[in-house]
């Protein structure tokens, strides 16, 4: 039977036990869910750029000029195969974390980043958009492969009594991620047209800041003594990242663990289906995961352009006010960090999805009535930053945190996979989906506004 973490915070102190440990979740992170957001983010950027490249590329190469409907078909395979490369990851990430070791994994990881940013790089001087295809599609097996290991080996080295907080590391280099693409793609940096394939390979350097940082510090502990029965090397880990009076403690947690398993080897995702005994936590994570990528978050951004337009905000300054938007994230990344083992998860996410609700409700209202009134448009502004704020308050940072607290150690790479797998299939249909739904709606309205 699977262990249920309590969800009211501990009332002990927070203070990391060592710089060791911070050191090793900033060497993890930076090449982990850092990379995820930071390719979100940039392919925003040159998009424009991106468009007359492939328009340029068909002409030289047939003497034609490209359809608009292929060029919308070619656009859409760029940005969707970053989804299914994320997918593929997630499902080969959990045997990776087994087979290479969690630190192994990541290791390796970063060398299918610097083979995608080359490939990225190379495209516009070698006139192959293919290369842009196949470097965006290894990008999201990097990104999967992140997603999956970096919160099973934060949740593997953090104390009891931090692990939730430690566990929102994965979040708070998200949100980095998407805020620093943010910053390096505008125009005065690497968002201008001569500088786009620079813009893309720039993912080859949060890999090699890992590759050169994480093999300073210690593996997994309880990959180490579990896993492989290496106990002295699990000794030495925890020496390293605990000190050395509260080390002993937790020597003594992944012991008991340990006895528990009793030899137990790691499951496969198909084995957590048909185990009765991870059922409700399998179903938590399942349900969390989908509610997370189907909230409404990816719709929000996708009208702040527009609605920011609508507030009066020049085209040359939305970029900027767009940063905003990515500043939100991050600050709520780290609020969340410090509140959940005080709070507790389950106030954080039930409140999350009530305060999202709320503006919601006040964003279509505002939406639908913006121009009748002048000051209308500033109340949409106001509510999208509310519902980024509470996203990143609720769901946006607690879903992240719960598989490493729900399962044992036997069933943890195989529940991130199952996680994973959900997340990047929802992340796909949405991007797939949800630009047919806003034609749709957009349609419908042409056609009231013609009745009315």
């Amino acid at each position: 039977m699977e262990s249920q973490p309590l969800l009211r915070g501990s009332s002990m102190h927070s203070k990391l036990p060592s710089w060791t440990l911070f050191l090793a979740v900033c060497a993890v992170g930076i090449g982990g869910t850092f990379q995820y957001g930071y390719n979100v983010s940039i392919i925003n950027s040159p998009t424009q750029h991106i468009h007359r490249f492939l328009n340029d590329t068909w002409t030289s190469r047939y003497h034609k000029d490209l359809s608009p409907d292929l060029l919308t078909f070619l656009w859409s395979v760029i940005a969707s195969i970053f989804s299914l490369g994320g997918l593929c990851g997630a499902l080969v990430g959990g045997s990776m974390a087994i087979r290479l070791g969690r630190k192994g994994a990541l290791l390796m990881n970063n060398v299918i980043a610097i083979v995608a940013s080359i490939l990225m790089g190379i495209s516009f001087p070698t006139g192959s958009f293919e290369l842009l295809i196949a470097g965006r599609f290894l990008i999201g097996v990097n990104s999967g492969i992140g997603l999956c290991v970096q919160p099973l080996y934060l949740g593997e080295v953090a104390p009891k009594h931090l692990r939730g907080s430690m566990a929102m590391g994965s979040s708070i280099f998200l949100t980095g991620g998407i805020l620093t693409g943010q910053i390096i793609g505008l125009r005065e940096l690497l968002g201008g047209e001569a500088y786009w394939p620079l813009l893309l390979s720039s993912s080859c350097f949060p890999a090699f800041a890992q590759l050169v940082f994480l093999p300073w510090f210690p593996e997994s502990p309880r990959y180490l003594l579990i896993d492989r029965g290496d106990e002295l090397s699990c000794a030495r880990a925890l020496k390293r990242f605990h000190s050395s009076s509260e080390y002993r403690r937790e020597m003594e947690d992944i012991q008991r663990e340990c006895f528990a398993l009793d030899g137990e080897k790691p499951k496969k995702p198909w084995q957590l289906f048909t185990d009765r005994g991870v059922r409700w936590q399998l179903i938590t994570v399942i349900v969390m995961t989908m509610g997370q990528q189907l909230s409404g978050i990816n719709a929000i951004y996708f009208y702040a352009t527009y609605i920011f337009k609508q507030a009066g905000i020049s085209a040359e300054k939305i970029p900027y006010v767009t940063l905003g938007t990515g500043g939100c994230e991050c600050l709520t990344a780290l609020t969340c960090g410090l509140l959940i083992d005080y709070v507790g998860r389950r106030y954080l996410i039930i409140g999350g999805y009530l305060l999202m609700t709320l503006w919601s409700v006040v964003l279509t209202f505002s939406l639908t009535y913006q121009e009748l009134y002048s000051w209308v448009p500033y109340v949409s502004m106001t509510a999208i930053f509310a519902f980024i704020l509470s996203f990143g308050l609720g769901p946006g940072g607690i879903t992240n945190t719960l598989t490493a607290e729900l399962f044992i150690q036997s069933s943890r790479p195989a529940a991130y996979m199952i996680a994973g797998t959900i997340s990047w299939i929802s992340f796909f249909t949405i991007g797939m989906l949800f630009p047919f739904i806003v034609l749709f709606q957009g349609g419908l309205t042409e056609h009231a506004r013609r009745d009315h």
